[in-house]
């Protein structure tokens, strides 16, 4: 098939883009794929991050693409609505996932549908923005109705999608895994502890941008009894700051764990991303919140044991017991519970070990699957020698 795959590409950073990059690897393994990316994603005032472009030496996963929407100049959008129209594409797929977009999308896909009759895959990795306002649900309501296909990363997503539009196909499949990062296979966990200057800690990292939704204000709470039980125990915050530093730090200095959390307040370049997954012992996703999460998919390619909160798509990945913990949302005494249980008893090694045997997110080429299903029932699969020619 010949494919136009629409959403944020490199140079642009952040999960969204990661995904487009393994989206589009599973489907040029075997069709014409086209990327369709953003010049410019949010306008800077509305941005609460430092910068929108990967500050990285290179992508961790490298394609083309035609950076050719801005999200701020309607030109842009119908000039790629005519760019789409003009590649003849057997499958057009959109990448949804926030409703500050709903304009863009709905023009994209309502100009293309109109000049060629021909339908659109939406792939949802959310429905409402997880800080959603009633305005959220216009615009994605005015998005959406022009999707034809669904396919989706998570349970919850299902649902919510066949609520606001039964009837339409709708398509299940899961983040990939993030295996991208590890790029000194050879470093140790100690290793990297001492590069970091935490040799010898039982290290929980709390790593992504840092928003009320994310939860690590309940980590912060459980980790005072955490530590109160296991010794040496740290806990390390990666991540830019999305919200007010201020009440984070002023958790941590009045429950007197100075010494025993340490924040890095940054975007983090892939070439470091390694480093701290090495590191740590254990990955806390105390989410409030959640569909699915690019962290515990980057957290199984390191086969990194994770703690995780029974909320979204989280407990359809974490096997309790086996690949780690699910705990209530908002209950930081379970949490520490839980992160206190893995410490003292030694699950490392053994949930480390039952990651690496499950394969339930390995192989993302099941995704392109799911979209050369769409183009038989579309009549668009023209064949592996047509599409290979086509390239």
């Amino acid at each position: 098939m010949k494919i136009v795959l629409v959403g944020p590409a490199y140079p642009l950073r952040g999960g969204n883009a990661l995904f487009v990059a393994h989206l589009y690897e599973s489907l040029a393994s075997a069709h014409n794929v086209t990327v369709v990316s953003y010049s410019r994603l949010y306008p800077q005032i509305l941005f609460p991050g430092v910068r929108q472009n990967d500050i990285s030496g290179a992508p961790v996963k490298k394609h083309p693409a035609e950076a050719l929407i801005d999200s701020v100049s309607p030109w842009t959008w119908f000039a790629a609505a005519r760019r789409i129209v003009s590649l003849k594409p057997d499958l057009v797929v959109i990448s949804w996932w926030n409703p500050f977009f709903g304009f863009v999308v709905a023009t994209v896909a309502s100009r293309y549908k109109r000049a060629t009759g021909r339908p659109v895959v939406m792939v949802a990795e959310n429905v409402i923005s997880h800080e959603g306002r009633r305005v959220d649900f216009f615009l994605t309501r005015l998005a959406l109705r022009y999707a034809d296909y669904f396919v989706v990363l998570s349970e919850v997503v299902e649902r919510q999608v066949k609520k606001l539009y039964p009837g339409r196909p709708v398509l299940r499949t899961t983040l990939p895994l993030y295996d991208c990062y590890d790029g000194d296979p050879s470093l140790t966990s100690e290793q990297a502890k001492e590069r970091l200057g935490l040799r010898g800690k039982n290290l929980i990292l709390f790593f992504g941008y840092i928003r009320a939704y994310k939860g690590l204000m309940n980590l912060i709470e459980a980790f005072s009894t955490i530590r109160a039980r296991v010794a040496d125990a740290h806990l390390l915050i990666v991540g830019e700051f999305y919200d007010d530093p201020k009440p984070y730090h002023e958790a941590i200095r009045n429950a007197s764990m100075e010494g025993d959390v340490t924040i890095v307040a940054e975007y983090v370049a892939n070439e470091r991303v390694h480093l701290y997954f090495r590191a740590a012992d254990l990955v806390a996703l105390p989410y409030n919140e959640a569909t699915q999460s690019g962290i515990l998919s980057i957290a199984y390619g390191f086969a990194r044991p994770v703690i995780a909160t029974d909320v979204g798509g989280l407990p359809e990945l974490v096997e309790d017991g086996v690949t780690g913990y699910v705990v209530p949302a908002n209950k930081p005494q379970e949490l520490a519970e839980a992160a206190a249980k893995f410490f003292l008893q030694k699950k490392g090694d053994e949930f480390s070990r039952n990651i690496l045997a499950k394969n339930q997110i390995k192989d993302y080429h099941q995704m392109r699957g799911l979209f050369e299903q769409i183009g038989r029932e579309l009549g668009a699969d023209r064949g592996s020698s047509s599409a290979m020619e086509d390239r």
